[in-house]
């Protein structure tokens, strides 16, 4: 028995069958923050092929991920749906049976769909249940070409390609000078950190490439009238981005190009999350998604970049394992940032930090020593390790959140806003509000135990 949404899109879709359906590109990066790439103003890093993209379409400045960790973000994505409805909250957990895909909703609508590389989050049993038509671990150039050139179908193609760049392991610097390179603001400015925020950018370069050869591949066997999305999954693995709520966790880069249906070069500031990616697509490809999901479609601002569109951008996160256990829920307008830490007691750690790899988090090292030594560095890994449970920051004058202002009196009117907004939310989502992995606490032995055999950075 199908479901009403599929009833629905093919419902729809045989209302539109003379249209012409454009092919989909989506190239997604794995934990890339929004800033890390030139259309968005870096001028470290070597992105030709993304600037490419920006100057011949639209440039997205308020997009947001549902979720700052691999599986709860492309399972919001690939459903439209937010972690608590879709059943994939905590990282690798998946989304529950019966909950629709985009795959199968896009092939009712007569499209085929492949994915290359990580879409889904693993390899095995999560990516046969989005229901792709056509799934392959590998996404280098030869892989996708020789997939296409013996395709034989009339059919538009969707076709996902997701890079595990500029996920760690980071590589080997490639050509960065660290001493040249620019930190953000709450980062602990070592020797160590800035060769490892070299080998970041060394692997956003790759990703860059990447897509380069997915740019050629598509302009040689896909239609011209080809639709195309970058983005990344969520924010890059350093302090305060990905596990976090923070923007540098959760604003991500998005840049579509459609021609002729968008001007090259445009950009916006509608807002926009990727849970509406699943009904933007639906109704480019001529249908209808319904109601039933948390997405939105987006596809009005794509002809005209002044449309609004979300007005508030809601994420969570639970638990990365027991590396990371730390609930956080936040709503967020254009200006405003409310954060809730659900259990303020807990340690915040990440992978990064507690296992400290020498292609990883191995610079953290190196702020240790520098918050033994520093007030300024020992603030950092405080505010790193400790959260209150109300974290309020005005986004105009405080783009960083480094100045919490929950506390301060004349932001209690706002504060309380924001609070009951996300409350609401939080009821009709049915969150849980809860993780099952036991969280770490101070004074914890086994927490400390791999910091004992310190290497020498």
């Amino acid at each position: 028995m199908k479901s009403p949404i599929l009833l629905l899109i093919l419902f729809t879709s045989l209302l539109s069958l003379s249209a012409e359906k454009p092919d989909f590109v989506i190239f997604t990066d794995d934990d890339l923050s929004q800033f890390d790439i030139t259309p968005y103003g870096s001028k470290d890093v070597r992105t030709p092929n993304f600037q490419k993209l920006a100057d011949e379409g639209m440039r997205f400045n308020q997009a947001f991920i549902a979720s700052p960790a691999c599986a709860p973000s492309r399972a919001a994505m690939l459903t439209g749906l937010m972690p608590a409805r879709n059943g994939a909250m905590a990282n690798h957990t998946y989304k529950k049976e019966g909950v629709a895909s985009l795959p199968p909703l896009l092939g009712e609508l007569g499209y085929e769909i492949a994915a290359f590389g990580k879409v889904a989050h693993g390899r095995g049993p999560d990516a046969k249940r989005h229901g792709f038509d056509h799934i392959e671990p590998k996404m280098d150039r030869d892989t996708i070409e020789a997939w296409l050139k013996q395709r034989d179908s009339d059919r538009p193609l969707c076709l996902f390609v997701g890079t595990h760049s500029p996920h760690v392991p980071w590589p080997a610097n490639d050509g960065y000078d660290p001493d040249e390179l620019w930190l953000p603001p709450n980062h602990i400015d070592t020797e160590q950190t800035r060769a490892f925020r070299a080998r970041y950018y060394t692997d956003i370069e790759i990703s860059d490439t990447e897509y380069g050869y997915v740019r050629e591949l598509a302009e040689k066997y896909l239609d011209d009238n080809r639709l195309t999305i970058m983005s990344s999954d969520h924010g890059s693995q350093w302090p305060f981005a990905k596990w976090n709520l923070y923007d540098a966790g959760i604003q991500v880069p998005f840049l579509v190009s459609w021609p002729g249906h968008i001007e090259p070069g445009t950009m916006t500031e509608a807002m926009v999350s990727w849970i509406d990616i699943l009904p933007t697509l639906i109704e480019i490809a001529g249908g209808d998604a319904g109601r039933d999901i948390d997405g939105q479609s987006f596809a009005k601002v794509l002809k005209d970049p002044d449309a609004s569109h979300r007005n508030r951008i809601f994420t969570i996160h639970d638990n990365d394992g027991r590396a990371n256990v730390y609930p956080i829920r936040s709503v967020r307008t254009d200006r405003w940032k409310y954060i809730r830490n659900l259990e303020p007691t807990w340690i915040h750690s990440t992978h990064s930090y507690r296992f400290r790899k020498d292609n990883a988090g191995a610079y953290w090292w190196s702020w240790d020593r520098a918050a033994e030594k520093y007030p300024e560095a020992g603030a950092v890994v405080a505010k790193y390790h400790t959260r209150p449970t109300v974290e309020l920051y005005d986004l105009d004058s405080d783009p960083w959140e480094l100045n919490n202002l929950a506390a301060l009196p004349q932001f209690t009117d706002k504060l309380l806003q924001l609070r009951a907004e996300l409350d609401d939310w939080l009821s009709s989502q049915k969150d849980p509000l809860s993780v099952e992995v036991e969280p770490w606490h101070f004074g914890d032995a086994d927490f400390l135990e791999p910091f004992t055999n310190s290497k020498d950075w």
